[in-house]
């Protein structure tokens, strides 16, 4: 007979002791636990210890967590949390420097306890280390496993950032700012300094003082790549919580200290590949560069602004070469008439008053600056496309004007200017840090992308939006290929011509073609449940195979895993955490916790996650928010996930549906449903291949007037 639900058997541990083996009643108090291993060892004053995890991060065990307790767990007879802080905070103050780094070593080690942390700082002993640090004195190992502890107690946001000190943050801020400094030092500094800017403004400007920008480019020089992405977090840091006035004077600096051209000699293409984490910050700086934009692009024209007309006038004179001369004797109706005509060759909608057309945002005047940009440093360019296109037919004619308006917005909704980085991304663009203009460049390559199109689809201007949405699919399909620089881009979207969009297309067609006549349909129904069947396979293979997910918390992006996955009889769910991101599957024997499918009560996903609900900073994170996902279990508890990108929360959440037996409904599933489906009927139709299938079966011949048929045998 299977024990009760309530009783749980575990192993605990004592130094020098045989382990007991022993059942835990969950029902029965903690301390009544405790009271009865400590008899069993003939140990005094139970109230002293508590149970701790002997494997994996060896969490202490409370009345709240002690639920997560599964059967078979090996648990350790520790001395209370209490006791532990108290104990620590006298070593790490002790004269013996030995004793005080032992002390330390353990403090980093039990700091990532939230139960310890919160006995620790309620005994004030956030202020001993930051006294520790500022007083100077702590070197090497002894200095980096203070900075691991302070930043692993603050990490739980018990206690807030703004009681930091002005004297502690000179001091994190020297060691960035020295030119040579201790790796594991540096980096924990660094990681400090960017949370201090990102949970406090009143922090960001200390730290802003404090910092170096050109000290944190050279960090960007070396060959650690752990230091280069803390250097670059930081430097994002400083940029998403500065001043709207002041991103722009920033990002001049950086442009001055060279920050680009040694990103990409030094990191983009450095010797090493690059992580998850850098790939994610560089995603984060090309985001929040691109975002610099945002205010061009939401500003209109002033109809009125004589100095954002002289910019229109310039593209008319570089154009045409026909500046006005205010000598001349031609009446004011015949300039009026000459502009009118121009302003229609360069492609405005509004000839009278082009300035109307920049009136829309997005993408405002950020529009016009890419058109200047193009007709003053490519020229020839600029003059070829709007005389190429002033000389042809006028229903044929490419409208620049209209055309560059378009392509901007269209571009700023590609790179989505002015939309936060999304934490769970990592795909940065390469190309856009080979140049200092990278937007302009981009918008260079695609308005000659443009009108190259409009010339081979033999466009007239009621095609215009039709030519947008080629256009649209040529760069997209082009980035997707991650070119390293402009140049293969453009080499890249000049092979991307209409036929091959067309041909694609069509490609992409008939390998999803689906057949809409009845035999085919009623195939397709019949196959169905075996395509299905098959998908659920694959899926909960996956899930056996098992996934690292990030822990991803509301203070920072923490640089931390955890790994789940199925066993292989589909029955129990095993997770834990790890220390690093695995390469390969993690054995089960390395993942400590234990949920069995039996206890899933339900899946959700979204906004009605429960780590969605906690933490505002992820619940505000539309991107996040879609790759979340939590098994509420027995008793009231959850399991949160946050799928590292769309493709593992597809899998992840069909296969956890499969394994409740509700339907699997991802936009995967569809789309794999559909390719095997169509595999699947075209293997199976192959001998009927050129035999046109009827809409409906062929007619019943009517029924003859004798039935009385007579055969003679020769």
């Amino acid at each position: 007979m299977p024990p009760p639900s309530d009783i749980v058997k575990v192993a605990i541990e004592w130094p020098g002791a045989n382990a007991q083996l022993i059942e835990i009643d969950q029902k029965k108090p903690l301390i009544a636990i405790i009271r009865e291993v400590c008899d069993g060892w003939s140990l005094p004053n139970p109230e002293h210890y508590t149970l701790r995890y002997a494997d994996g991060t060896q969490l202490y065990i409370t009345e709240k967590t002690r639920n997560e307790i599964k059967n078979g767990t090996i648990l350790r007879l520790a001395i209370s949390p209490n006791r532990a802080a108290r104990q620590l905070l006298e070593r790490i103050q002790s004269s013996c420097l030995d004793s005080r780094l032992d002390a330390l070593k353990e403090l980093a080690k039990l700091s990532a306890d939230a139960t310890f942390a919160t006995e620790f700082i309620n005994m004030e002993g956030i202020f001993i280390l930051m006294l520790l640090v500022e007083s100077g004195t702590n070197f090497g190992e002894m200095l980096a496993f203070t900075l691991t502890a302070f930043l692993e107690l603050m990490d739980h946001g018990i206690i807030s950032w703004d009681m930091i000190s002005t004297a502690f943050i000179k001091q994190i801020a020297s060691y960035v700012n020295q030119t040579t400094v201790d790796a594991s030092i540096l980096q924990r500094s660094l990681a400090i300094l960017e949370s201090m800017v990102l949970n406090s403004q009143s922090l960001y400007k200390k730290v802003a003082e404090q910092i170096t920008v050109g000290q944190l480019i050279a960090h960007l020089q070396v060959s650690n790549q752990e230091i280069q992405t803390y250097a670059i977090a930081l430097i994002n840091a400083l940029f998403l919580k500065a001043p709207e006035d002041r991103r722009q004077e920033m990002s001049n600096v950086l442009a001055q200290k060279q920050l680009r051209s040694i990103i990409l000699n030094h990191i983009i293409r450095g010797n090493r590949p690059i992580k998850t984490e850098m790939a994610h910050q560089l995603y984060v700086l090309q985001v929040l560069t691109f975002n610099l934009l945002e205010e061009r692009m939401m500003t209109k024209m002033d109809p009125q602004d004589q100095s954002q007309r002289d910019i229109i006038f310039e593209l008319r004179k570089i154009a045409f070469d026909a500046e006005y001369d205010p000598n001349s004797s031609s009446s004011l109706e015949k300039r009026k008439a000459m502009y009118a005509r121009d302003y229609k060759m360069l492609g405005f909608m509004n000839h009278v008053n082009p300035a109307m057309d920049f009136t829309q945002t997005p993408p405002g005047m950020l529009a016009l600056d890419n058109m200047l940009y193009l007709a003053k440093l490519h020229q020839d360019m600029y003059i070829r496309i709007v005389l190429e296109n002033s000389s042809r037919e006028d229903k044929h004619e490419c409208p620049f004007g209209r055309s560059s308006i378009e392509l901007t917005k269209m571009m700023c909704e590609i790179l989505q200017v002015g939309e936060l980085p999304n934490e769970g991304c990592n795909e940065y663009h390469p190309m856009f840090f080979t140049h200092d203009r990278a937007f302009e460049e981009f918008f260079c390559i695609c308005i000659q992308l443009l009108n190259k199109t409009w010339k081979e689809m033999r466009a007239t201007s009621e095609d215009f939006n039709k030519v947008m949405q080629v256009v649209r699919e040529q760069i997209t399909r082009s980035l997707s290929t991650k070119p390293n620089s402009l140049d293969q881009f453009k080499n890249k979207v000049r092979c991307m011509s209409y036929s091959e969009i067309l041909r694609l297309r069509q490609s992409e067609r008939m390998s999803q073609d689906d057949f809409q006549s009845p035999p085919i349909i009623e195939l397709r129904e019949k196959i169905q449940p075996e395509v299905v069947e098959l998908i659920k396979q694959q899926r909960l293979n996956r899930l056996c195979e098992g996934t690292s997910f990030r822990k991803v918390s509301n203070r920072r992006r923490q640089d931390k895993f955890w790994y789940c996955r199925l066993s292989l009889n589909h029955k129990v769910l095993h997770y834990g955490d790890l220390d690093e991101n695995p390469q390969g599957e993690v054995a089960f024997e390395s993942l400590q916790e234990k949920l069995p499918v039996a206890d899933i009560k339900a899946v959700v996903t979204g906004k009605d996650c429960p780590h969605m609900r906690e933490k505002s900073a992820l619940k505000q994170n539309k991107e996040v928010q879609e790759l979340a996902f939590s098994i509420l279990h027995d008793p009231d508890e959850a399991l949160n996930f946050i799928a590292p990108n769309k493709y593992e929360y597809c899998i992840w959440t069909d296969g956890l549906n499969a394994l409740l037996g509700k339907e699997m409904t991802s936009e995967l599933t569809k789309n794999d449903l559909d390719t095997l489906l169509s595999m699947e009927l075209k293997l199976r139709l192959l001998d009927l291949e050129n035999i046109q299938i009827p809409e409906a079966p062929p007619p019943i011949p009517k029924e003859p007037s004798s039935y009385d048929f007579v055969y003679h045998y020769g």
